[in-house]
């Protein structure tokens, strides 16, 4: 993982643990990598990894239980509900680019209706199979 030196490190992991449980990486209700396991795997001070799993804890999106270590929760709410924001995140990335660029809100949609199919042949699929 390749860090960006303007934003804290904690803050990165947070995304890319966040990632890791929305992709699937993490599956629900699995048992997560030890911190200092983590730790190594991504280059990092053990105390940096730590704080990144208990903001995501205090989150809901992990719990600790005493012996065996974290898990990934499997409140599906809060699942859908982090999904949904890492997607907002990224639909307000593209607007904000979209806009830089002098695309208006008709140009916007159609580019993401042919790039949509472009992926998976149906413009209309949804995360759902809907």
């Amino acid at each position: 993982m390749e860090f960006d030196p303007t934003q804290p490190i904690w803050l990165q992991l947070v995304a890319e643990f966040s990632r890791r449980i929305v992709v699937g990486t993490w599956q629900p209700g699995e048992r997560v990598p030890g911190v200092r396991d983590l730790a190594v795997e991504l280059g990092v001070n053990p105390n940096t990894v730590q704080r990144s799993l208990a903001e995501l804890e205090r989150d809901g999106l992990m719990r600790t239980e005493r012996t065996t270590g974290r898990f990934v929760t499997d409140d599906p709410d809060r699942l859908q509900g982090l999904r949904r924001q890492l997607a907002s995140q990224a639909a307000d990335d593209y607007i904000t680019r979209a806009r830089g660029f002098a695309m208006d809100l008709a140009a916007a949609q159609a580019l993401i209706d042919e790039r949509w199919t472009r992926h998976d042949g149906n413009p209309r699929s949804t995360a759902e199979g809907e």
